[in-house]
């Protein structure tokens, strides 16, 4: 792993506002995420919780606020009061902190598994290309698929390739992982693959911000959810499972009765 800073807040967000043309997506959106927590970020589609995510990795560019992540600002530095984005390399090397794990897995499909995994140390980090192997066999070790190192992501189902995404997104040794909809591509039975690596790695300690309408993965693993309306945080909830006994919200009662009808 990245040795982490001493700063116990790992994402702080600060006033995070987002337009889209005329329309705001993420409005003033504020929270401190400390070290080794588990967030889910729940809300209605449209709701800002997929651009969130992307933001706090610098995939897209924010309009107000700042984020910051392991005690460094995101994407930008700071000139007086005016704040400067950063170039595409400095951009590249500042993701290394922070894992992304999306809902259509990503993987490069001309690559192996075993060259998408090593891609990340060997290109952005420099690493030797036999320490990269020998990290990434492990890891692949660790998410149960290191006898399909050397096979293609269209010869692999659905819940393995979000595995091999999730260990190409480790190898980059972050001590934040984002994960977008990471099930939610999946049906249930491969969903399961997926979710046992997401508990290891909450047992594991990793700060994880996982945006997500499976409300069995967030009930079951995350120390709290933050509940987004159009762009807002409308409830920041810890313990977790309060706002599944009883949201504050009228918002997040009809939110939440809709998903457990549904299910």
């Amino acid at each position: 792993m990245t040795t982490p800073s001493p700063n116990p807040i790992a994402i702080q967000l600060d006033g995070v506002t987002k337009y889209r043309g005329a329309q705001c997506v993420l409005r003033n959106v504020t929270a401190e995420i400390p070290r080794g927590q588990i967030v889910a970020v729940l809300g209605p589609s449209g709701a800002g919780k997929s651009t969130l995510l992307r933001c706090v990795n610098h995939l897209e560019t924010i309009d107000g606020g700042r984020i910051v992540v392991d005690g460094g600002l995101v994407g930008y530095r700071e000139r007086g009061d005016a704040l400067l984005q950063l170039s595409d390399r400095e951009i590249s090397l500042q993701r290394r902190t922070t894992g992304m794990v999306f809902q259509s897995f990503n993987l490069f499909r001309h690559m192996t598994v075993l060259d998408n995994v090593t891609s990340g140390p060997l290109h952005v980090l420099g690493r030797p290309k036999a320490e990269a192997r020998t990290q990434a066999l492990a890891l692949l070790r660790r998410v149960g698929l290191e006898e399909k190192a050397n096979v293609y992501p269209h010869q692999l189902s659905g819940g393995q390739q979000q595995r091999v995404a999730i260990a190409r997104a480790l190898a980059m040794e972050p001590t934040v992982m984002l994960l977008d909809e990471p099930t939610s591509a999946l049906d249930p039975e491969l969903a399961q693959e997926v979710v046992a690596v997401i508990r290891q790695l909450a047992e594991d300690g990793i700060t994880l911000m996982m945006a997500t309408h499976e409300m069995s993965l967030a009930r079951d693993f995350a120390d709290r959810v933050l509940f987004m309306v159009n762009g807002e945080i409308v409830e920041d909830v810890m313990p977790a499972r309060r706002f599944f006994e009883g949201p504050a919200s009228e918002r997040g009662r009809q939110f939440l009765s809709h998903h457990l009808a549904a299910h």
